[in-house]
């Protein structure tokens, strides 16, 4: 990389964006590789399907826990550095994922892999640093991002339907090295990559971090002995209430602390939190839902008496078409915005995809509807996942944009691994309604609640669009500690975490 200030020639920047494609590759393997397989795995280590959800549930919060600090470090140590770092993680835990014995090391693999989930903000903070002094650096840094988030969308197709062909024809133990050798291939390419070093001066928030992780590890546990001992059990509520009792304490440290972890203060005005609010209720059915909606899909109707029966190979086909709908859904972001306005933008994607799980309810027994439901629940998500992090940089103070965008992701994160978290609960569950000898209960739960929380975020943003634009000025004025800026941040919000 070039110094800090020179104008570098487009040849280096181009090989730098193609070098960070390639991790996005193996962030795309990641994420669409495993869905069309997770019924085989669990045969392959007899457990139920309910179980599943808690390899989800584990990384989802382990990754919301480690976005933070290791974005951090960047703007320390270097993001190269991290990135190597994070990747070889993420590289031993994919080679564990593949040789996993039983179903506890399988779970403890799958949660440290939660470690690429930091990869899209540190290629975006890559990006701003290598354009940095070119008068272009924020044209130049969305396109190159928008080139990292479609090279993974397209390789979350190409896992998903590789990973559907391969199921009938190889081992499960040959199918899941192939990711472990895709995320391993881009160490040496990201040691090509040249390093700009930290910024001096800045401190990093370990009580932040620490508090933030006894809150999460306390509520997640609780979830965890609800399952074991039931919903009745007292211990495991009160480690429910340990953990939200938690969030005060730490809400306070973070507010006073001067340059925190993640930057609270910015949650003092209903046109960020209301955003923050909207990415937690989303990535409950965005990041929740994907191992329910995969076990159905896989599930014997003869068996269970309900599902669809479907192959690896036919449920692969399935998981590309969602993703290329949610694709879709975020190209025609920018023409209903400019109808409805930002807000009413995210309103309709809301109602839209809750309108899509509340279809399952009576159409959960047509494979031909099932088509139709996953294109709503694309079309409707898909534009929220592009909008959200550009929303909430749009009512954040100059300086605490990146700590805005990132706030998105941890926010979209916590709620998906929550969400994992009480899906798995309600699917172990043997259910009051039964449909042909098969228990639905667990699955109709899963529905209504997302459906339920893309209700609630439309009626959250609704409430809060008066106040919104109202605060907007303000953040600028003199005065306004919000207005004052921060360090820099890597938190870019990412959009292909889903």
């Amino acid at each position: 990389m070039l110094r800090r200030g020179c104008r570098p020639s487009s040849h280096p920047l181009l090989a730098v964006i193609a070098l960070l494609a390639a991790v996005e590759v193996a962030s795309g393997v990641i994420q669409g590789y495993y869905g069309p397989v997770m019924v085989d795995i669990a045969h392959d280590l007899d457990v139920r399907y309910a179980d599943l959800n808690w390899l989800e549930a584990a990384q989802l919060v382990f990754s919301a826990l480690v976005v933070p600090p290791l974005a951090r470090l960047g703007d320390l140590v270097g993001h190269r550095r991290v990135l190597l770092v994070a990747t070889a993680v993420t590289a031993l835990a994919t080679w564990g994922i593949a040789f996993a014995p039983s179903f506890p090391a399988m779970l403890v693999a799958w949660t440290l892999q939660g470690t690429y989930v930091v990869w899209l903000p540190i290629e975006v903070a890559v990006m701003h640093r290598r354009t940095a002094g070119r008068p272009d650096q924020g044209r130049l840094t969305r396109r190159a991002a928008a080139i990292l988030v479609a090279t993974l969308e397209l390789s979350v197709i190409v896992a998903a339907v590789l990973a559907g062909q391969l199921a009938d024809r190889v081992s499960l133990t040959t199918m899941l090295v192939l990711p472990a050798v895709v995320v391993t291939l881009c160490l040496p390419l990201l040691a090509l990559l040249e390093e700009i070093p930290g910024l001096p001066g800045g401190r990093f928030d370990w009580g932040g971090l620490g508090l933030m992780a006894l809150a999460m590890l306390s509520v997640l546990g609780g979830l965890v002995a609800i399952r074991l001992d039931g919903p009745t059990s007292l211990p495991a509520w009160l480690l429910v209430a340990i953990g939200v009792v938690l969030l005060v304490p730490w809400w306070r440290y973070e507010a006073r602390h001067p340059d925190p972890m993640i930057d609270v203060r910015l949650l003092r005005e209903p046109a960020q939190w209301s955003v923050q609010a909207t990415a937690f209720l989303v990535g409950m059915s965005l990041l929740g839902a994907q191992v329910p909606l995969s076990t159905y899909f896989r599930s014997d109707p003869d068996v269970h008496g309900y599902g669809f029966g479907l192959t690896a190979a036919q449920g692969s086909v399935r998981i590309a078409f969602y993703v290329a709908c949610l694709a879709i859904g975020a190209l025609t972001l920018g023409p209903v915005s400019r109808r409805l306005g930002a807000r009413g933008a995210m309103a309709l994607g809301c109602v839209v995809y809750a309108a899509g799980y509340a279809a399952w309810l009576p159409f959960h027994a047509s494979p031909g509807a099932a088509w139709g439901v996953m294109a709503v629940i694309g079309l409707g998500t898909g534009g929220l996942v592009a909008a959200i992090p550009a929303a909430a940089a749009a009512v954040a103070p100059p300086g605490r944009v990146g700590s805005a965008t990132g706030l998105t992701n941890a926010a979209k994160t916590v709620g998906g691994g929550i969400a994992s978290s009480v899906f798995a609960i309600c699917l172990a569950g043997s259910g009051a309604i039964r449909v042909d000898g098969g228990s639905l209960g667990g699955y109709y739960a899963v529905w209504s609640i997302c459906a339920a929380s893309g209700l609630v975020a439309a009626v959250v943003l609704g409430v809060t669009a008066r106040a919104a634009p109202l605060n907007l000025e303000p953040k600028g004025a003199p005065g306004d500690p919000m207005a004052a800026p921060g360090p820099p941040s890597t938190h870019a919000g990412g959009v292909a975490d889903a």
